[in-house]
């Protein structure tokens, strides 16, 4: 006989991002199976991800694949870009610069002047107040694959002969490298002695707090009292760990993000408290992150953003991006994640004005808005299978009650599906609006309640109720919504089922 009809509040669902590493069997609904084109919003709730708009006059189609913001000493900015046939200023339209031939740039602002280096070529300096750019024809100057500048000093690795020597350039002078003259601190180190399994090959570098990081794909060499190198000393190595891909490496500020052959890892231990062993930040959707990355290494960007608070890993020969939500950590140590889909992001960088620029094959575009280049997008939230505390007894689903924020102009499709099933029963619905002075919400013992913003701004909340059928002894529920032009959060989500005889 069935039991009484049961009320099952999920409060924020899937606010602990993806979670496809662990079973599926009892997992917490703060977990979601899939969180497409969604971000952690400030509130700690499944939301939509923001839009792109074109930054270059008249919006060009150009496939860009690197994309750099360089700066000099009197606040002059400029916007330096590269795709497969050239290196470009993206200031007022795409102006190319040369014959200099794009692709895999790595750039850095030093010392009053932008410097681009790519392997095999000559490093070229960009002067801004003159909007020159000089390729450096010294021999003294690797043409390396790596650059850093940290403490005073331009440092390079990584050439087509040699992937195992740093480099460094004298104090504040990025044109000089001569290690021969007597009045230059120019200077390498050979770190085939160093290497603690044998021969492996420097893929990046990073500096914080006095360190220098050398990142190899098998290991990671990290030197102290950098700021004089000189005098500076093996601090420890890390063996087993390494970095796969130059550009997926990141400093926030307080850690060292990069990506490595186990997964996304932070250096945060290092940096904060110099001790060992570093977090595995992206321990929930390990294994599919590292099957996607599998052959796409040499492609694959970051960017973080201390203002949007994510570091997204752009892997775009997928056409996916991973979004970790760096504000807290969760208990475990990994960080909150979600995706991104149905934009092709190669590379991105986060301007003086905080401002996110992304470089997709479609061209040049800032991080705003709620429309994909003026196309909506849409929006994918799914449940892991759910047992609502009784694994064995039947379920029936009777009705979803939904509280969710935004986008009032979007046809919405609830989803629900047993045992594992992919065949969802669907119910479309148009969201039913009221308008509410609402800005920030809080939880007060078993309810939310609606805060009312300082500045009085209203919001469209939804609270639809949708009739559902069915039975089986676990559930997934989906939310699917097209983004148009308008934000969308998923605040509460209130399932009243019946609990049936054990199976």
């Amino acid at each position: 006989m069935a039991q009484q009809l049961q009320n099952i509040t999920v409060k924020a669902p899937g606010f602990a991002g993806i979670n496809t590493q662990d079973s599926p069997i009892g997992l917490d609904t703060s977990f979601a199976k899939e969180a497409d084109n969604c971000i952690i919003d400030q509130f700690g709730r499944i939301g939509a991800r923001k839009g792109t708009v074109g930054i270059v006059a008249d919006n060009p189609v150009k496939d860009i694949d690197f994309v750099f913001e360089g700066t000099d000493k009197a606040g002059n900015v400029s916007i330096v870009a590269s795709d497969t046939s050239g290196l470009y200023t993206a200031d007022n339209g795409y102006a190319q610069q040369g014959s200099l031939v794009g692709g895999n740039w790595k750039a850095v602002n030093f010392n009053d002047k932008t410097y681009l280096f790519k392997r095999g070529q000559n490093p070229v300096a960009y002067d801004i107040s003159t909007s020159s750019f000089t390729e450096i024809t010294s021999t003294d100057i690797p043409k390396a694959n790596e650059a850093i500048a940290a403490y005073g000093r331009l440092w390079a690795v990584d050439t087509d002969t040699d992937n195992h020597t740093i480099h460094w350039s004298d104090l504040l002078i990025g044109d000089a490298w001569d290690t021969q003259d007597t009045n230059s601190s120019a200077g390498t180190i050979n770190l085939s002695t160093v290497f603690p399994n044998g021969h492996d090959e420097v893929v990046a570098l990073a500096a914080h707090n006095d360190f220098l990081f050398i990142l190899c794909k098998k290991c990671i060499i990290i030197y102290k009292g950098a700021s004089d190198p000189t005098t500076m000393s093996l601090q420890d190595t890390v063996i087993g760990v390494g970095c796969t891909a130059r550009d997926s490496v990141q400093n926030t500020g307080t850690d060292v993000i990069f990506l490595s052959d186990t997964g996304l890892r932070s250096m945060g231990r290092v940096v904060q408290e110099k001790s060992l062993p570093m977090r595995d930040i992206s321990k929930n959707v390990r294994t599919d992150l590292l099957n996607d990355v599998i052959g796409h290494a040499t492609n694959i960007s970051s960017v973080y953003s201390a203002k949007e608070a994510f570091y997204l890993l752009f892997l775009p020969e997928l056409n996916k991006t991973y979004c970790f939500d760096m504000r807290t950590a969760l208990e475990d140590g990994s960080q909150r994640v979600t995706t991104w889909s149905g934009i092709k992001i190669k590379d991105g960088f986060v301007r003086r004005n905080q401002d996110i620029i992304l470089a997709t094959d479609k061209g040049l575009f800032k991080y705003t808005g709620f429309l994909d280049n003026g196309v909506p997008y849409n929006l994918r939230y799914f449940t892991n299978p759910m047992d609502f505390g009784s694994p064995s007894n039947l379920k029936f689903l009777r009705k979803f009650n939904l509280t969710v924020i935004g986008n009032a102009s979007a046809t919405t499709t609830l989803n629900w599906a047993y045992d594992y099933s992919k065949n969802f029963d669907i119910s479309v619905f148009q969201n039913d609006v009221e308008q509410s002075p609402v800005a920030e919400y809080t939880s007060s013992g078993t309810a939310f309640e609606y805060i009312e913003s300082e500045y009085g701004i209203s919001v469209d909340i939804h609270q639809p109720t949708v009739n559902a059928s069915g039975s089986g002894t676990v559930a997934t529920v989906g939310i699917e919504t097209l983004i148009n032009d308008a934000s969308y959060s998923i605040q509460q989500m209130d399932i009243h089922a019946l609990t049936g005889r054990l199976i």
